[in-house]
């Protein structure tokens, strides 16, 4: 079984930067994909980015791309989500989500992960 719990979220201002951990417990080793997504009130859950198998695959939702960064620290047990220039747009309840075997085709898919996180929420004030 694996578990996972997210942290930093917040509120901040437009323009303002917050980053956001994910701690992975259990069996977390081996070929796993790992994701953040969000979703707002209203709205489907949907993809913001994403890490498949290694450090050098990553995925990025467009609304998203030159603002956000994911990483994962050396230990491997720990993602992570650097945001700047947030935008009020931003403002979601972000969930950490792993899924053992993740192949690139599916990194974008809700349906592809079968672990995930309690959420976080992230509000940008304008």
């Amino acid at each position: 079984q694996v578990q996972l719990v997210e942290s930093g979220g917040g509120l901040v201002q437009s323009g303002g930067s917050l980053r956001l951990s994910c701690a992975a417990s259990g069996r977390t080793f081996g070929r796993v994909g790992m994701a953040w997504f969000r979703q707002s009130p209203g709205k489907e859950r949907e993809f913001v980015a994403g890490m498949v198998r290694n450090e050098i695959s990553t995925y990025y939702a467009d609304s998203v791309k030159g603002r956000f960064t994911i990483s994962r620290d050396n230990a491997r047990v720990t993602l992570y989500l650097q945001m700047n220039s947030l935008k009020p747009e931003d403002t979601a309840v972000y969930y950490c989500a792993l899924a053992p075997g993740l192949i690139q085709s599916s990194v974008r898919r809700v349906d592809a992960y079968d672990y995930w996180g309690q959420g976080t929420q992230v509000t940008v004030s304008s």
